[in-house]
């Protein structure tokens, strides 16, 4: 995809997602002070809104607001949002973030219920979500633990882990796994310092979750065939980044991924040469 249009469908995503929580905030009738801080919050810490300076920060709140206060009905609203978060992930995300903004202030008014299920309806929803997405705010917890990472962000993981399987991710793995990134149609719309966000988000996963639970995110997270795939040649990559061959933890890991992500001894001996390439 050209990158230009990848821009415009991160813009178009993200100024929807903004959407979802200023009209979750203003369901009453008025943003307030709480909710206005919690949509700055949440823009903050997701990964969708990387690069964005303080300035872009406030522009896409003034004009979302701007934007919703101009829309002629509800119903118009809801399917803008449908059409520019045609992914479930993205929709159960913008759930999840009006969730949060609703929750500002510890309890959801009456009228911020009314939208919330609204908008539950015109995403589609699922009770499941729902209950998950209230959870998850009311404890602090992140999204991520609902809507999953993005795959690129699970990319990262599987050569952070082969990278760390020593102790120490090396200044050449770093290079390589930078290198990859930049060189992959697969990451075209994340930036450098997107990609070393990813890598430095993954090193504190593994350091605060563990290599088995960590392994069990990428399971769940890279569920087709070709992703799985891709995510071992990465890995390989990243294992001979240094022109020798792996270390005996760093082919133990790679050993992991094999098993983790069912591939065959045949695939992954093509994968390790296509790799080394």
């Amino acid at each position: 995809m050209p990158h230009d249009l990848i821009e415009k469908a991160r813009k178009e995503r993200n100024t929807a997602l903004v959407d979802a929580m200023i009209l979750s905030g203003s369901a009453d009738g008025a943003l307030g002070a709480k909710e206005l801080e919690m949509v700055v919050a949440r823009i903050v810490e997701r990964p969708e809104f990387e690069g964005t300076s303080a300035n872009e920060l406030r522009a896409l709140v003034e004009e979302s607001a701007a934007r919703l206060s101009k829309m002629k009905s509800l119903d118009a609203v809801l399917q803008s949002l449908r059409e520019r978060l045609p992914e479930r992930r993205q929709r159960v995300l913008a759930f999840g973030l009006a969730c949060a903004v609703a929750l500002a202030d510890h309890q959801a008014k009456r009228e911020e219920l009314g939208l919330l299920k609204t908008l539950q309806a015109a995403l589609g929803i699922s009770e499941d979500e729902v209950q998950q997405c209230f959870e998850v705010v009311e404890r602090g917890g992140s999204l991520s633990e609902v809507v999953g990472e993005p795959i690129e962000r699970l990319y990262a993981e599987v050569m952070v882990l082969v990278s760390a399987a020593d102790g120490v991710v090396h200044e050449n793995e770093l290079l390589t796994m930078l290198e990859s990134m930049a060189a992959d149609p697969t990451f075209q719309g994340v930036s450098v310092r997107g990609a070393e966000a990813h890598l430095r988000e993954a090193v504190s996963a593994l350091a605060t979750e563990g290599m088995n639970q960590r392994l069990t995110v990428l399971a769940k997270g890279l569920t087709t065939h070709p992703q799985r795939k891709k995510a071992y040649a990465l890995a390989v990559r990243v294992a001979w980044a240094d022109g020798k061959a792996p270390t005996a933890k760093e082919h133990h890991t790679l050993e992991l991924l094999q098993a983790t992500f069912g591939l065959a001894d045949d695939e992954v001996r093509a994968l390790s040469v296509g790799a080394r390439a």
